[in-house]
């Protein structure tokens, strides 16, 4: 396998940008399919679940290998649902490179910026493709502007649109200097090459310019030609766009209309031209397992090193689940004994797969830069390392996004409830941001997602697919707790039965914590001296603490944000045991709790609505009563675009509430952004429903 001629690539955006259109494209250009799936027809390829193709919208990232003129493409379309944004962060740690497409109409969106942020975390170099410049309202110029000013990067214009909404028929391909004209009756496949029409050739003069500087920027070579004033080749060219874009310190743009099949080839081109392979990429980072230090070990890719793969996603399958992998280092073949390094565990790999959608192609061997999918693996959940037991090495792992919202269920009989207990078993090994958590004191089970949509999608899982009859209850806010100021507690737990007693005494200490990044934390240092609490027994102080904090203090919400100073304590040498000093921590943690005055804190989530100026201020209005802070509003094409932040209790239902104030003209998306304290009254009303 030459490692210089494959490409692993994602397909990202904002939802309805055109991402599957975009992949669905890619696959008949390139042979995969003979016919063009349809999103809007229930026909697309990578929508393969019954709810993606009912709905029209991507629920679970879909992978597919495809030829393109010698290079083997693994492409992943992800969804663009905020609710899904998990399927997006799983697939961007183990992609090479992406195209970030955006709607012509609209430039970068909500969305859009959180999948740019996605990719930056991981250093992926993107290029941009700017769909849909036939619809109504679209703006080339507008949409590269909100590129370059709203994700605060430096675009390259490729391609000129040759006419705009109704009168787009092509476009300028700046690297050619040629025009490339569609056949509207061949709906895209068909096309004219011409040249550039007499009214923009000064326009396709300037940023053909502009495109070279840029070029020449990344190059000594190519510099000096262009200050010499020495044409340069197409080739010439894309040598210096290609490093730039590999630093990713540019972004080339194209444009086109995916549904109209225009500008779907180039996209492909551009992705082999300059997007990275896997030997473009910088070597990994692993650590050796057990290592506290963390001490870094860079991993090659290399055909022949030591085996080094993650394992990114799992789908669950009838014949055994299927564990999507990247593989940075070594080859594999099956049959192969591995090691799951994070869990310590040996597994078998049974068979090997290229994925194409749902549909299977075995292999005989695979090796590093290849994304396969694994069958055998039953130990192996997302984010986990596999090596050859003789060479262990640990990745780090995958960064789950923290819920926002939950609802009860249960089964409706009680010979349901192991089939619910085992599917849910099943959906939480899919799904890393949907938590399943059985509740003693209530005797129902909470599911936590990332949206109402995510749930709702959860929920039809369990009844349609997976034929399990569940009462659910209503959504409801992932509240969280937190404290204030800093406070001490203090507990005995004492228990004498006639034999052997019990004894564990803790006192520790809680105080508020916030990271830099917001991120909700928990942490528990050890901070006793001179044995007051034997070494053995702290993982029990550490166990009662944590199950502590799952539950809070004030209304039975889990803790975030919160330092937890085990300082002192006492022992019995021989009636002192794990339960006891267990006990004992839970104990001290709660009498600290009561002390330090505990607060709820709630999601807020960035919310961006865009309406019709003749509702602009019924819906300003409307948002301001949903405690929404407005943050920012502009004009955007035909719209204006509210930016706020708003409290995600306030938004249950909103969709149709701003449908029906807006003659459905109006149209919103949201994610989380951070947590803030509740305000009293209503904080005041939650502790007193929970009791």
């Amino acid at each position: 396998m030459d490692l210089t001629k494959i490409r692993n690539i994602g397909i990202m955006a904002h939802i309805d940008a055109g991402k599957t259109t975009v992949t669905e494209r890619i696959l008949y250009f390139t042979g995969r399919t003979y016919k063009i799936g349809e999103v809007h027809e229930g026909t697309a390829v990578m929508d393969y679940l019954q709810e993606e193709q009912e709905r029209g919208i991507t629920i679970t990232s879909a992978a597919t290998t495809c030829p393109w003129k010698g290079y083997s493409i693994n492409l992943i379309d992800t969804p663009g649902h905020v609710d899904f944004t998990i399927e997006v962060e799983r697939s961007l740690r183990v992609l090479d490179g992406a195209v970030a497409v955006f709607d012509g109409s609209e430039g970068v969106q909500a969305q859009s910026e959180t999948v740019w942020r996605q990719a930056e975390k991981y250093n992926v170099p993107r290029i941009c493709f700017i769909n849909k410049m036939d619809k109504l309202g679209a703006d080339f110029e507008m949409a590269v502007d909100s590129i370059r000013e709203r994700l605060h990067v430096t675009p390259v214009t490729l391609h000129l649109p040759i006419g705009s909404q109704d009168s787009f028929v092509g476009f300028v391909d700046l690297l050619d200097m040629k025009a490339y004209i569609f056949d509207e009756d061949k709906v895209g496949t068909k096309y004219t090459e011409v040249e550039i029409p007499a009214d923009m050739r000064d326009d396709a003069e300037l940023y053909r310019t502009e495109m070279i500087e840029v070029a020449a920027d990344f190059d000594e070579t190519l510099m000096e030609k262009y200050l010499a004033e020495v044409d340069l080749s197409r080739e010439e060219i894309i040598v210096g766009l290609r490093k730039g874009t590999l630093n990713c310190e540019i972004f080339p743009v194209l444009c086109g209309s995916a549904l109209r099949s225009i500008g779907s080839r180039k996209v492909l081109d551009a992705v082999t031209e300059l997007l990275p392979s896997p030997l473009d990429r910088p070597e990994i980072i692993a650590y050796k397992p057990g290592d506290s230090k963390k001490t870094p070990v860079k991993v090659k890719c290399d055909p022949g090193g030591p085996l080094v793969g993650l394992a990114f996603k799992i789908a669950s399958d009838a014949h055994g689940d299927l564990t999507y992998v990247r593989l940075y280092s070594g080859s594999l073949k099956p049959g192969e004994r591995v090691l799951n390094v994070t869990r310590d565990k040996k597994e078998n790999i049974t068979k090997l797969f290229h994925m194409h959608a749902n549909s299977r192609q075995a292999l005989e061997k695979t090796c590093a830069g290849d994304i396969i999918a694994v069958v055998g693996l039953k130990d192996t959940y997302t984010g986990d390392t596999i090596c050859l037991t003789k060479s262990p090495l640990l990745l780090d792992s995958i960064e789950i996004p923290v819920a926002v919202i939950s609802q009860s269920i249960e089964p409706r009989t009680a010979g349901e409830r192991l089939k619910l207990a085992q599917a849910l078993e099943i959906l939480k090994r899919e799904d890393p941001s949907f938590h399943a958590q059985y509740n003693e004191d209530t005797g129902q089970t909470l599911i936590s997602g990332m949206g109402e949509l995510h749930l709702e999608i959860i929920q039809h899982k369990l009844t349609r697919d997976m034929k399990v009859d569940v009462l659910i209850g209503k959504p409801r806010v992932a509240y969280k707790e937190t404290v204030t100021k800093k406070a001490v507690g203090e507990a005995k737990f004492e228990h004498q039965t006639g034999g052997r007693g019990q004894y564990g005494h803790v006192i520790l200490s809680v105080e508020p914590y916030e990271t830099d990044d917001h991120e909700n934390t928990i942490i528990i240092e050890d901070n006793t001296t001179g044995g007051v609490i034997p070494k053995e027994f702290m993982p029990a102080v550490f166990e009662g603490i944590k199950d502590s904090t799952l539950n809070g203090n004030l209304a039975g919400y889990p803790c975030s944000n919160i330092k937890i100073s085990v300082t002192g304590g006492s022992f019995h040498q021989v009636d002192s045991s794990d339960i006891a000093f267990q006990q004992a921590a839970s104990m001290a943690f709660r009498d600290a709790m009561g002390k330090a005055t505990a607060v709820l804190m709630e999601p807020i989530m960035t919310l961006e609505v865009s309406t019709p100026e003749s509702f602009y201020g019924s819906v300003q209005g409307d948002l301001t009563r949903k405690r929404a802070e407005i943050t920012e509003t502009e004009q955007r094409g035909q719209s204006r675009v509210i930016h706020a932040k708003v409290p995600l209790a306030e938004m249950f239902g909103y969709a149709s509430e701003l449908r029906g104030a807006t003659q459905g003209r109006a149209g919103y998306s949201m994610q989380p952004d951070s947590y803030a304290r509740v305000p009293e009254q209503i904080s005041a009303k939650l502790v007193e429903d929970a009791y």
